[in-house]
């Protein structure tokens, strides 16, 4: 794969946990989460710090929980359990590809990942170690996508990139809607406006409010992610 120069050195990569599926119905696919994990391998090799979050979607979400009857809190840190073994999954794909991983929870798992401290954080990623941010933000009714905007903020990261199975935002459901039409750019306060479907309103306000872009790409196309970081026009920008 070969690539421009990255345009940023500093990234949080949000995957669904539906992304480590593949063709399954549920659970993690290794064929699918090996390819993703080897681009993302592919950014280490180009210099870029990579910091994770990871969902849960795969397993459970919270929301679809509680409207079955489980309690709302309950729910969630149900699905808070569900992005820990994504996680683990893509730190044994990582780790046998001979990449150093650490991940850390907002949780209290001291079996299986550190405690999600900033500054420890931090010096993994100098390290050039990528880190997998497991756990939400350790609250309920906080989604991964606002776990993802303000870790990329604490972390000092230069763009968020939420990678999904459309190659970009659109005016309406791409997929059950023939004539949807492609925004290549659009702010903050559209996005909110329009109430398009990018991620939660929280996580749009967080990053309107501190100026992260956020960069919408298809991850189901090969080598999309290093021509994102290498700053082609690839998806939308929200900005």
């Amino acid at each position: 794969m070969t690539v421009a120069s990255p345009v940023y050195r500093r990234i949080l990569l949000k995957l669904s946990g539906d992304a480590l599926k593949g063709p399954r119905d549920f659970g993690v696919d290794p064929a699918e989460t090996g390819r993703i994990c080897s681009e993302i391998a592919h950014l280490r090799s180009l210099g870029v710090q990579v910091a994770l979050v990871i969902g849960g979607g795969n397993y459970i979400r919270g929301h679809e929980a509680a409207e079955q009857g489980i309690d709302r809190s309950t729910a969630d840190y149900m699905g808070m359990l569900a992005t820990m073994i994504n996680a683990l999954a893509l730190q044994d794909t990582f780790e046998r590809m001979g990449l150093e991983t650490r991940v850390l929870s907002a949780l209290s798992t001291p079996e299986v990942a550190e405690p999600y401290i900033r500054r420890r954080a931090l010096r993994h990623m100098e390290k050039n170690r990528i880190i997998i941010l497991a756990g939400g933000t350790g609250n309920p009714f906080f989604t991964t996508d606002t776990t993802a905007a303000l870790r990329a903020m604490e972390l000092g990261c230069e763009v968020l990139l939420k990678a999904t199975k459309v190659d970009g935002v659109y005016d309406k459901d791409p997929v059950s809607n023939g004539d949807a039409v492609r925004f290549e750019d659009i702010s903050y306060i559209e996005v909110l406006d329009r109430g398009l479907r990018v991620m939660d309103s929280a996580a749009i306000a967080l990053c309107s409010d501190n100026r992260l872009p956020i960069i919408v790409f298809n991850l189901l196309s090969p080598g999309e992610i290093a021509r994102v970081v290498s700053g082609e026009k690839i998806g939308t920008i929200v900005h």
